[in-house]
This record gives C-alpha cells, structure tokens and sequence, in this order.
C-alpha cells in the first residue's frame, strides 16, 4: 500500500476512512470533524502507533510504516485483510511486533498472507496452503503439514 510521505500518521488513516472518502477528500473538512481523527487514532491504537499520530509517514520507522499500512487498511473495517509478503524488510524485532499486531487481529477478520517466512506464518496460521510453481502442492494446519511428505522433502516441515 502506497502512504502519502507527507501526511501523518493520522491523516493516512483518515484518507482511507470510508465516511471521510464520502465527503470528497477534503481535508480541511477532516481538520473540523473530531470523528475522523478520533476514528483514525482508535486504529492507530490497535496497530501500536497510538503515539505516533502526529508524525509524518516519512519520519517512521520502516516496522512503523508496515504497521500504519495495516491501520489504514484496518480503517475501512474489511472482513478480510490480505497482507503480501508482511515481513519483508523485517528485522527480528520489527517481525515479532508484526507477529503480535496479527495474532491480536485473529478472530476479528480473516487474514490472508502471502509469506516466504515460514517460521513466522507456522507459527500464526491456522490453515496453509503450500505453492509451488502455481500450484497448490499441500494444504492443512501447520501440525498437518509436517507430516506431508512433499513439505517433509523442501525442508518446509522443519517450522511446522
């Protein structure tokens, strides 16, 4: 998801509110109506940039910025969240925050990952589908996949 750099942080979030996209994205508009930026910092919140709302997009940390894509997803209170490739750019830390931030999102939405960290998606996902050369080699509960002989063989089994 591309962030407007010079925004901040609350101002990304409220560019994706339905009801701000409604009124024609005008921002002074959104500077006078309390409700979209109560709203915005409500997502920030839940994303663990509550702090951060006041900070340009730009200024953030690159962990910061993956997590105010996912708020400014969060913001239109999808059902299903697909997240490409999450952790990539990731350092241990900014991976463990992710790991958090979507383990408290489990429950509340559906969430679909493309993700070549296996460690990481065995260890939050309840159902995988393995690819292979676009085709779906084996697919189950991460327990499930360990047994399967094809993930046994790519070394995919060991993070089971």
């Amino acid at each position: 998801m591309t962030l407007f750099d010079d925004f901040t942080a609350r101002d990304n979030v409220m560019v994706g509110l339905p009801e701000f996209r409604t009124r024609g994205f005008d921002m002074r508009h959104a500077a006078a109506n309390h409700g979209f930026a109560e709203k915005a910092s409500e997502v920030l919140m839940t994303v663990g940039l509550a702090d951060k709302g006041d900070v340009r997009a730009k200024d953030l940390s690159y962990g910061d910025r993956r997590a105010l894509e996912i708020a400014v997803a969060l913001g239109q209170s999808p059902r299903v969240l697909c997240l490409d490739e999450p952790t990539s750019g990731l350092g241990t830390d900014g991976v463990q925050r992710l790991a958090t931030l979507i383990g408290n999102l489990k429950g509340k939405l559906t969430i679909v990952a493309i993700e070549h960290d296996m460690e990481f998606l065995f260890s939050l996902a309840d159902r995988i589908s393995v690819i292979h050369w676009g085709q779906v080699v084996a697919r189950g509960a991460p327990h499930e996949l360990q047994q399967n002989e094809w993930v046994k063989r790519s070394n995919l089994g060991r993070f089971a």
